[in-house]
């Protein structure tokens, strides 16, 4: 098949670990991956099978991981 172009704008927790190992092997296979994602989160982190597009919260790492 073809490859496509995927935008994926996740929610952090448990959604997303799921979705991320989907969205490795996608980009491993020829699609082109975009996340859309908040700077500042738990468990959306970059990989090399895809492209991150962050964008500014108003808050920090420190705050995000203290309210949990």
């Amino acid at each position: 098949a073809a490859a496509g172009k995927l935008l994926v704008v996740p929610a952090d927790g448990s959604h997303w670990l799921s979705m991320r190992e989907v969205l490795d092997i996608l980009g491993q296979r020829g699609h082109e991956v975009v996340v859309v994602a908040p700077e500042v989160s738990l468990h959306i982190k970059p990989s090399e099978n895809f492209v991150m597009k962050m964008y500014p919260v108003p808050f920090t790492q420190e705050e995000l991981e203290k309210a949990f």
